[in-house]
């Protein structure tokens, strides 16, 4: 049997998850033929056959996870071999059957007996998850039975997979390295026109805040605790979506007019929403914009996830009472919170790119 592999899918991706296989055992492909889609952190990819013949096994079944370098498909004849893709892997039943083992859970600051780890063990439960009632917060026996049952009556958990797991180790790698701050203020737009896109304004603010001070415009490397101040503005955009949070990228805002970005950003966030935008439009960003005010919330806390340095985020634009020309007056206002690392951006920084922000975002255009 001829054995082809999950290959390489580039961007650093170790894993992938079955969409739909498009042959059966059995079946006879041609060379270049669609043989598999499958779903990384990034999109939706077609694998191509890398052979012309009859399919004599599949490794795994749809929602399966596989690795790079393992067993997907068995071709008949000829001997064992790697395999890799021939032709073109396109954006546009799983592979292995062992899931890839779970993460020790961090035990530091638990109190347990080792008789209590043991049991938490065999129950299958996270001691993370399990609320003591001993003697200065040990975890007794009966806190583990009690929530072995709490978790047997709930059922099996859902595992994340796809962007919501990818979502998920970043949001922990960030939590881990980086060391956030977050500078909260108010514009008033009541000099706005009726009928104003609120993220073009938003995005054309960003820029002028960016030119105003460049250091938020950054990436920032941990190891040799170094900044690279960017000169092209390429913004994420954080896009909600069924799957999971995503955030495709507008490159070089700083030079685009507003009715390119009038026609560009909504094909971005509906390919985004699709899953069909391209990979290399997922990554590289040099700066982040939340607008998340249309669901709800005024001010945040939005994660800042490395190399950059800082993310907008835009909340509910509202009616306010506010001081004018010495007089109370209702205007329309829009929260803003800038989060940033601290260990490559100062208070003096941010809140000279808040203050650009805001008098880009008072004045009519």
């Amino acid at each position: 049997m001829k054995i082809f592999k999950l290959p390489d899918l580039g961007e650093g991706l170790q894993e992938a998850e079955i969409v739909r296989w498009h042959v059966t055992v059995g079946d006879t492909i041609a060379q270049d033929a669609p043989l598999v889609s499958v779903e990384t952190a990034k999109a939706i990819v077609d694998i191509p056959s890398p052979y012309a013949g009859k399919i004599q096994r599949l490794f795994g079944g749809e929602h399966d996870v596989a690795h790079v370098g393992q067993p997907l498909v068995g071709f008949e004849g000829g001997d064992d071999d790697a395999g890799s893709v021939v032709g073109k892997v396109e954006v546009g039943k799983g592979i292995v059957a062992d899931a890839p083992p779970a993460a020790t859970p961090l035990a530091h600051g638990i109190k347990a007996t080792p008789s209590v780890r043991a049991l938490a063990r065999r129950l299958n439960v996270d001691l993370a998850m399990v609320t003591p009632t001993g003697a200065e917060g040990l975890i007794t026996t009966n806190d583990v039975q009690r929530a072995a049952r709490i978790l047997a009556e709930l059922g099996p958990q859902e595992l994340l997979r796809g962007v919501r797991k990818v979502m998920a180790q970043s949001m922990t790698l960030a939590h881990a390295e980086v060391a956030s701050a977050t500078l909260m203020d108010d514009a008033d737009i009541h000099a706005w026109h009726l009928g104003e896109n609120v993220m073009l304004r938003l995005i054309r603010a960003l820029v002028a805040a960016c030119r105003a001070e460049p250091s938020l415009n950054a990436w920032y490397d941990s190891q040799a605790v170094g900044r690279r101040l960017m000169p092209n503005i390429d913004v994420g955009i954080a896009v909600d979506t069924p799957d999971g949070l995503l955030v495709p990228v507008l490159r070089h805002v700083e030079k685009r007019c507003a009715d390119d970005l009038k026609t560009a950003l909504p094909q971005l966030i509906r390919a985004t929403r699709e899953r069909k935008v391209p990979p290399e439009d997922l990554r590289a960003n040099t700066i982040t914009l939340s607008n998340f005010g249309p669901i709800a919330g005024r001010y945040a806390s939005p994660i800042v996830l490395p190399p950059t340095v800082a993310i907008v985020g835009a909340g509910r634009i509202r009616d306010e009472v506010v001081a004018f020309n010495g007089e109370p007056a209702v205007h329309r206002v829009v929260p803003l919170s800038v989060t940033f690392d601290h260990r490559a951006v100062t208070g003096g920084e941010v809140g000279r790119f808040m203050a650009a922000m805001i008098k880009d975002l008072e004045h009519a255009v």
